[in-house]
């Protein structure tokens, strides 16, 4: 299958100034790609040299197989949804949602129909005859976002719509959005700094730093196999542990040796994972870290670990010890004993561990 959106050796300048650099981003029909990043990283001009609102410096851009590297936003068949809501104020909801069809001369009964059918989507019925001014934030996104739904494009652009709603809204239009994108079977590009959004949205992720690409997967891919320290560190909530440890040849293993909040040793087997450096970094998920005796497998492994902070969070409890020199989170059941200031006996699960390079960030394993 041809991919719908097709970004080749991608760059963008300034002046002298790169801010995007050889990005390649390949999606098929259905996808729903996620730009993920912090601010300044390059994803919403990505997204903008897409849209062909920014010029792109160098490389090419297709779009349902044809070449729009140089094309006009209005021939690229795009839907775009803006933070803004960039509603016009005097329109009622309905006008706003039809206007784009009148310009391009679209029949009045289809006009009618679509407008009926999306309305109908996005359970804005009641509001068509009000105006921007009198509806709440969430409202002015579904009218936004009705407005790119009528189009019926190749491909649909959201740049961070949701980031000006509080959080409870934020999930219900999250939600919205995803069953939506179900519903439709569209393909969609979003951009968002929010690394929950990515997770629960996307069918397929793009880390960006940077103007650079760190990695690009499915939400499974990125979060259980980051590519690099950045990636694991920006994608979680809690973010990855990354404990700078001690490795050493264990026949088919390796011995990991951790320094304990007091200076003393800690040492973990990890049968599963061989030809490390001695000097690593290993990355744990908090939730891959248990009370002793909570699970069993081979591949678990105890420490005592001195408890310096207890969070609880209502079905999780969050505690903070310190390894190798960092603060490391674990994701304990929320009926735990554990006492800050107190010795608790956690186990390890080495078979979810990431390894990296300490100078590069690199994963190893």
């Amino acid at each position: 299958m041809a991919p719908i959106l097709d970004i080749k050796g991608l760059y963008k300048n300034y002046g002298s100034t790169e801010i995007l650099k050889d990005i390649n981003v390949a999606i098929e029909p259905g996808d729903f790609l996620v730009l993920v990043g912090p601010s300044g990283c390059g994803k919403s001009t990505l997204l903008n040299c897409i849209a062909g609102l920014e010029p792109i410096t160098g490389g090419s851009l297709s779009i349902g197989g044809q070449d729009m590297s140089n094309v006009s936003p209005k021939d690229r068949d795009i839907a775009m949804v803006f933070q803004s809501y960039a509603l016009y104020p005097t329109m009622t909801v309905a006008k706003n949602i039809t206007f784009g069809m009148k310009v391009r001369g679209v029949d009045q009964a289809e006009q009618d129909a679509k407008l009926e059918r999306v309305a109908e989507q996005l359970q804005i019925k009641p509001l068509l005859n009000r105006r921007p001014s009198q509806l709440s934030g969430g409202q002015r996104q579904r009218v936004a976002m009705g407005r790119a739904l009528v189009r019926d494009p190749k491909l649909f652009l959201f740049d961070e719509p949701l980031s000006n709603l509080d959080a409870k809204l934020r999930v219900e239009m999250r939600t919205e959005i995803k069953a939506l994108h179900q519903n439709l079977g569209a393909t969609m590009v979003y951009v968002t700094h929010d690394q929950i959004e990515a997770m629960t949205l996307a069918t397929k992720i793009v880390v960006m730093k940077g103007g650079v690409i760190q990695q690009i997967g499915t939400p499974s891919e990125i979060y259980n196999r980051p590519a690099n320290m950045f990636v694991a560190d920006f994608m979680g909530s809690p973010a990855m542990n990354l404990i700078p440890a001690k490795a050493t040849a264990n026949g088919n293993g390796s011995v990991i040796e951790i320094t304990g909040a007091d200076g003393t040793p800690i040492t973990l087997k990890d049968t599963g994972t061989s030809g490390l450096p001695n000097d690593v970094i290993i990355g744990v998920r908090p939730e891959d870290i248990a009370e002793a005796g909570q699970r069993s497998g081979e591949s678990l492994q105890q420490a005592e670990c001195r408890i310096d902070i207890v969070e609880p969070a209502g079905a999780d409890t969050f505690v903070v010890t310190h390894l190798g020199g960092k603060a490391v989170t674990a994701r304990l059941h929320a009926e735990t004993t554990a006492k800050a200031g107190q010795p608790q006996m956690l186990s390890f699960d080495l078979s979810k561990v990431s390894y990296f390079v300490p100078a590069t960030g690199e994963r190893l394993n």
